[in-house]
């Protein structure tokens, strides 16, 4: 029988995972998104997308466990009907998008702070999520859910360690900079490229039984992902706005905490946070192509989860390599982020919430 653990925290949990690398856990999507209306401004932004994420997620998990839809062909097969190839195109390219970010951003990360070639960072990566993948879904489980409660430790502490040494700039910043316009968009915005990942999280929605459990599971979703992202606002607000010009802005403020043994943990935890992202997004895909297989009365062989994985992030990390973290957030995700509210949003909340009342 599931846990508790398992039927209301582990999506959340898994739903943190699959967001949080790349721009996420450096600062730069933070920034991206949120520094424009100021201090305030962005945290009324990130409460924007974090209401949006526990609605959408909560529909979603219901609907998936209504529909028995645990990978995306399945679960979009519900909203979408025949236009479903219309999503896998688009997520495929968002997979792609992902991966860049967390190749350049792990290449950058070691780059940055030990002077380590990139190349190697980038190897290590491959070989982990290429591991998990072959290892399926027990093991991926674990090692999010695990990786992201010490994630939540890290960042804890790091928020703890910033207001000790630069509190005062944060509490004056908070006080002297007026809320700017477009908190709103910006939340909206952030919430629809995101919600992009729902299909690595599905996997996981075996474990829900009923209808409360579904929908506490997507209301606890979105603080889940959240805190962390709201702990690393609060701490960059020190150094508002002059850290937006930093391609790595946890670099930034570590390097200013000074504090080398906490530096080095938190980079651990946070190259980790990479291999979470690529491994459930990638996860997703091979549990699509297994399902294709199960229709067809076979398996998918084993071997060829971590060949996908490995086609997957060679492509990405060659984007990365072209064009670097800060270009690929600023100028990628601005033109799918409409495409995936069309997608995801409206059917669910149409044609998805039918098909949940009938059900009832």
């Amino acid at each position: 029988m599931a846990s508790f653990f398992q039927r209301y925290l582990l999506p959340g949990l898994i739903y943190q995972s699959v967001i949080i690398a790349g721009g996420y856990a450096t600062g730069r999507e933070i920034v991206e998104f949120f520094f424009s209306p100021g201090p305030t401004g962005g945290l009324l932004g990130m409460l924007v997308a974090m209401t949006i994420w526990s609605v959408t997620l909560a529909a979603c998990f219901e609907l998936a466990r209504l529909t028995k839809s645990y990978d995306y062909q399945s679960y979009f097969s519900q909203t979408l009907g025949r236009f479903s190839v219309l999503f896998e195109i688009a997520y495929m390219l968002q997979i792609i998008l992902v991966i860049s970010i967390v190749g350049a951003a792990s290449g950058e990360l070691l780059e940055d702070s030990y002077g380590i070639d990139a190349m190697w960072g980038t190897i290590f990566m491959m070989i982990s999520v290429g591991v998990l993948v072959f290892y399926g879904s027990n093991l991926i489980e674990k090692f999010l859910s695990v990786w992201s409660i010490l994630l939540y430790l890290a960042y804890g502490a790091f928020v703890i360690l910033c207001i000790n040494v630069f509190g005062d700039k944060i509490a004056a910043n908070f006080a002297s900079v007026p809320v700017g316009d477009g908190w709103f968009s910006g939340g909206l915005s952030y919430s629809g490229y995101n919600l992009a990942t729902i299909p690595a999280v599905l996997f996981c929605i075996r474990h829900i039984n009923t209808r409360k459990e579904a929908i506490g599971a997507g209301l606890l979703a979105g603080p889940i992902a959240m805190i962390p992202a709201i702990f690393f606002f609060v701490a960059m607000m020190g150094y508002y706005p002059e850290i937006v010009d930093q391609s790595l802005p946890v670099n930034f403020l570590l390097n200013i905490l000074d504090v080398p043994v906490f530096m080095m943990v938190f980079q651990i935890i946070l190259f980790g946070t990479f291999i979470e992202t690529s491994t459930a997004m990638i996860h997703s895909v091979n549990e699509r192509i297994a399902v294709a297989y199960h229709t067809r009365d076979r398996d998918m062989p084993r071997y060829m989860r971590p060949v996908i994985a490995f086609i997957i992030l060679f492509s990405a990390i060659v984007l990365a390599t072209r064009f670097g973290v800060v270009n690929l957030i600023s100028e990628g995700y601005g033109t799918i982020t409409y495409i995936f509210i069309i997608l995801i949003i409206v059917p669910l909340f149409t044609i998805g919430i039918w098909k949940i009342v009938k059900a009832e």
